[in-house]
């Protein structure tokens, strides 16, 4: 375009200056013939060049006109992306909140079912644990094992849930199933159980042993109480043909639970084992000590007369001796008896005649009560050795078979029964014994007092015979004053040595019987005279 403009101008400038110069004409048409020339050549490099244009336009439009659509094909996507991100971005909240929802649904549902299986034993019959135990075991542990996956923990509960449905429609009027239960005798028997709504029955295969089904804690094999009379041969027959009498229990197992708890005394003592006959002698002993002392008391109060001890005492202030041993022997009052037999001793030594008389009746007083002592140590030790007998009993069976724990705490149960009839015979008998010893007590005061006042009594009179005898008028002067004085001491320090001695053995007594009790050397016990009081050396 450049060399057009170029010899347009030189045409211009040509014409111009043919009309100014004429000479200048013919340079001018040379300069038009070479411009015309370049002029042709421009023009056919200009055609050469629109020919080249045209025939690389076409590819060029076509490739752009695909990256146009390219373009917009992309655009659209980008907006479909952009508009899909949009609608993402929308509902995520919404996503996450169901996907949490759903994680507490599956948490809510699988803690139901762990509940289910930690609580569906104690919903069943103890019998049935022998079909379902294993089932209810992997429940248990799939909530417990952390290596498992969900889905394997809720394949073992569904696996768990199938079984309860299917035990449900199986106990629906009644089922039976294959076994294991545990006799009265500890021995596990394998027989059939039959479960009819809150009633399981059980019959052994071989034995003829039947029952109901009673749990037992600690295992899987219940104990199988039998009953009496024709409900036992029904229950063998219903359990093994299902057809027979059934024990109706209206209460839903109340009165049938009832029954198989009812017992009496006679069952207890059986259970308590052989150490129960030798309490059962130390009872009656005992029994028959009590009531043999208490009907001697009640007579003793019968023979009571104080008034005879009144004229007793009368007739020996006035001299009569054989007026007052009269009295006394016609008497059935023990201190006045026993006053006669001093009085009329009275020659020999009248404190030693005291003396005697009061320990042949206090001996009376005291008969029975040694055997309540001996029977308030006795019982506690037989039922203590009945304990060690239940005990080894029952720990030599830990070794053995231990789906028989029915048999461990009968032998547990045996010890505690034993021990039990042992501290109740030695507390009842203990207050008849504090009893006995209280009015064994009573009784010494009574004849030590009337001793007392029997040689207050005496002893003038027997210093009057004297002073008689060596021609000696007995007056009540200072002397004769003091040597009763003195002689009444005297015999006053001898009763209180003997009621030492008998205090000191009663001590020395209940020192042994702690000795036993805690199985320590008792120390011995002596008396003090002198000072009137008892010491341990």
């Amino acid at each position: 375009m450049r060399n057009i403009g170029v010899i347009l101008g030189l045409v211009v400038l040509t014409v111009a200056g043919s009309a100014q110069q004429p000479a200048v004409q013919e340079s001018m048409s040379r300069l038009s013939r070479s411009a015309g020339e370049e002029l042709t050549r421009s023009t056919a490099e200009l055609n050469v060049l629109r020919d080249q244009i045209a025939t690389e336009k076409l590819p060029l439009a076509q490739e752009l006109t695909a990256l146009e659509e390219k373009l917009a094909n992309l655009r659209r996507e980008h907006e479909r992306v952009a508009r899909l991100v949009d609608a993402g971005n929308l509902e995520l909240p919404a996503i996450q909140s169901e996907i949490k929802a759903r994680k507490d649904e599956l948490s809510y549902v699988a803690n139901l079912l762990d509940e289910y299986a930690r609580t569906f034993d104690s919903k069943v019959n103890v019998s049935e644990l022998q079909v379902v135990g294993p089932a209810i075991e992997s429940a248990k542990q799939a909530s417990e094992d952390a290596d498992l996956s969900m889905q394997d923990k809720f394949q073992r509960q569904m696996a768990f849930a199938d079984i309860s449905l299917k035990r449900l429609f199986d106990v629906v009027g009644g089922m039976r199933f294959p076994g294991q239960g545990v006799d009265l005798q500890g021995t596990v028997t394998a027989g059939q159980f039959a479960i009819i709504g809150p009633v399981a029955l059980f019959r052994a295969s071989t034995g003829g042993v039947a029952g109901l089904v009673i749990p037992q804690t600690g295992s899987t094999n219940p104990l199988i109480r039998p009953l009496e009379g024709a409900l036992q041969a029904g229950i063998a027959s219903l359990v093994e043909t299902g057809d027979g009498l059934l024990p109706l229990d209206p209460s839903r197992g109340g009165a049938l639970k009832a029954l198989v708890q009812k017992t009496n005394l006679f069952h207890i003592f059986e259970k308590g084992g052989p150490i129960m006959w030798p309490l059962l002698i130390a009872s009656i002993l005992a029994l028959g000590t009590v009531i043999e002392r208490f009907v001697f008391l009640m007579l003793e109060r019968w023979r009571r007369d104080p008034k005879a001890q009144d004229r007793f005492f009368a007739a020996v202030t006035r001299g009569d001796m054989s007026e007052a041993i009269r009295i006394g022997t016609e008497s059935k009052f023990f201190v006045v008896r026993a006053l006669a037999y001093a009085l009329s001793h009275r020659e020999n030594s009248l404190a030693s005649a005291l003396l005697y008389a009061q320990s042949q009746e206090l001996n009376r007083y005291r008969r029975g009560v040694p055997i309540l002592d001996t029977i308030i140590t006795l019982a506690p030790l037989l039922g203590l050795l009945g304990t060690v007998v239940g005990m080894m009993g029952s720990f030599s069976l830990i070794g053995g078979d231990l789906n028989a724990p029915g048999a461990i705490t009968g032998g547990i149960a045996e010890a505690l029964i034993a021990t039990a009839f042992g501290l109740g015979i030695a507390i009842t008998a203990l207050l008849p014994f504090n009893y006995l010893n209280t009015k064994m007590e009573v009784a010494r005061h009574e004849m030590e007092s009337a001793s007392t006042q029997l040689e207050l009594l005496v002893q003038p009179q027997l210093a009057g015979v004297m002073a008689a005898a060596h021609d000696v008028i007995p007056t009540p002067d200072k002397d004769a004053r003091e040597r009763a004085s003195f002689l009444a001491s005297r015999e006053a320090a001898r009763r209180r040595e003997v009621e030492l001695k008998l205090k000191r053995e009663a001590l020395q007594r209940q020192m042994d019987e702690l000795e036993l009790e805690l199985g320590q050397p008792a120390l011995p016990v002596t008396a003090t005279l002198a000072q009137g009081q008892t010491r341990k050396d």
